[in-house]
């Protein structure tokens, strides 16, 4: 072993035993030229440490590992992207030779790579990983990126989740290992680990030593919006995409773009129209996003006649920009939601109709397709109503909720309990800021010309306000928007 990783291991083990830790990160980010020289020797450092001891130590040779391997593929098609792009879907990619046998399998040295980094995530010792928030999410980003080019994204979903606990201050926070979570859920279309986390509304933001980036924090709301999407949970989708494109910004990040046309098919099929984005959306969006969305507006305009021809005619114009997009199967669902919308309209005016009337007036194709509907309406409590097969004719009802059972009333006291508890997040958030200095200062301390300290700049922020699209950087994504919506809408809703 060369005399240089000697150092290296002692170095560690010294700081450890002496609870160091902060001095021992600015050590390891010192070594990293130490490792990368000497690859064909990690396996045997690991092998001298203790993974509960010197957790920090085993965390930067696993990084340095997962670089080895990333600089031996960078000249193949597979890792040509840009750093600032999206993390490409599985279906893109092709597993890398070096990384798969003639016959299909994963290389032993993956395999042992692998087992390291999962036997690191569930032993190692939290308290001391949190002294280098950033570099253990490094490891979790480059884990996730590795299995996804091998197309094994189900295989890191469960140590992701105990990633993401072991990391944690609480439950609340997000990390930037949530939208490798999210990514290899949607890959999988495993998506119950996901929803684990996405349930759970954010009140804090991991700052990962200021090493956090914006890109990360877009793409958790992004997927967290498709699998919301994909399990029909269409208000809590439309929220996260809302949250994705509302983001503040000097420049919109393609992100933000495909979260947009998202957010447009979303509306329409939870309310039928394209619901206004909040007075604190970045004027960039309007500016640049919604001209280079000019077919989903389009769509929106023919949702606005409740014309199902009209409709369709969009659609089939549209088509091919859609299925770039990956939106599709979104919308097929506006068509469909315009259907139910134009059936509802119907019991709001008859008592009742034949089946056949209401496929006229709905312009569905046949009185067998108005029926298949009108029983998922009824069955998903939309409408109430119900169908006399003899006679062919719908009866449609009232609501029968008297709103005084014991069920409603359980619903409203749990409705009431999540209300006080945001109010009491919302007073702790306003009491935080009142004390901070840098608002004390800027609100009570100076004059106009007084600024704030500069700081790590708003999510999405790159270049100037009039610089359009971000094609580089934490906030933007590179290429040009159909590249993107390659990358991103690979995941077809």
């Amino acid at each position: 072993m060369a005399s240089a990783l000697e150092q290296f291991v002692n170095d560690v083990r010294t700081l450890s035993s002496q609870g160091n830790f902060r001095e021992l990160c600015e050590m390891l980010g010192k070594s990293s030229d130490v490792l990368m020289k000497n690859g064909p020797h990690l396996d045997t450092v690991l092998e001298t440490l203790d993974l509960q001891a010197h957790s920090l130590g085993v965390l930067a040779v696993l990084c340095a590992k997962f670089s080895l391997i990333s600089s031996t593929t960078s000249s193949t098609p597979s890792s040509s992207a840009s750093s600032s792009s999206p993390p490409p879907s599985a279906q893109q990619q092709q597993p890398p030779q070096a990384a798969v046998n003639a016959n299909g399998t994963i290389t032993p040295d993956n395999e042992v790579l692998f087992a390291q980094v999962q036997e690191f995530i569930i032993g190692c010792n939290g308290e001391q990983v949190r002294f280098a928030p950033d570099t253990y999410a490094e490891l979790c980003h480059a884990f996730t990126q590795r299995l996804v080019e091998l197309k094994l994204p189900l295989r890191g979903i469960g140590l992701l989740k105990r990633a993401i606990r072991k990391i944690q201050l609480f439950d609340s926070q997000l990390t930037s290992v949530h939208a490798d979570l999210c990514q290899l859920c949607l890959l999988a279309r495993c998506f119950k680990p996901a929803i684990e986390f996405l349930d759970t509304d954010i009140t804090s933001i991991s700052q990962e030593g200021g090493h956090f980036d914006s890109r990360h924090f877009l793409l958790y709301h992004y997927y967290g919006g498709m699998i919301y999407a994909a399990v029909k949970d269409h208000a809590r989708a439309l929220y996260f995409f809302e949250v994705a494109v509302t983001t503040p910004a000097m420049a919109v990040s393609h992100i933000m773009l495909e979260a947009y046309k998202k957010y447009i098919l979303i509306s329409l099929i939870l309310h039928g129209k394209v619901m206004i984005l909040p007075k604190y959306t970045s004027q960039v969006v309007g500016r640049f996003v919604k001209p280079l969305s000019q077919p989903y507006h389009d769509l929106a305009n023919a949702c606005s006649s409740n014309c199902a021809s009209v409709v369709c005619a969009v659609l089939a114009k549209s088509h091919d920009i859609f299925a770039r997009d990956g939106n599709i199967g979104l919308t097929k669902q506006v068509l469909s939601s315009l259907y139910k919308k134009n059936i509802q309209r119907l019991t709001k005016t008859f008592l009742t109709l034949s089946l056949s009337d209401v496929a006229s007036r709905v312009h569905l194709s046949s009185p067998s397709e108005a029926e298949k509907y009108i029983l998922n309406m009824i069955e998903d409590g939309e409408i109430f109503a119900t169908i006399n097969q003899k006679d062919g004719m719908v009866i449609f009802h009232d609501d029968p909720e008297k709103y005084n059972s014991p069920k409603m009333l359980r619903r409203l006291e749990e409705e009431m309990a999540i209300c006080t508890e945001l109010d009491r997040k919302m007073q702790a958030m306003e009491e935080e800021i009142i004390v901070n200095p840098q608002y004390v200062k800027k609100a009570f301390g100076g004059g106009q010309d007084e600024e704030l300290p500069p700081s790590a700049g708003p999510v999405g922020t790159t270049g100037s306000s009039g610089s359009g699209i971000a094609s580089g950087g934490s906030s933007g994504t590179s290429g040009t928007s159909g590249q993107v919506g390659s990358k991103l809408g690979t995941y077809s809703m």
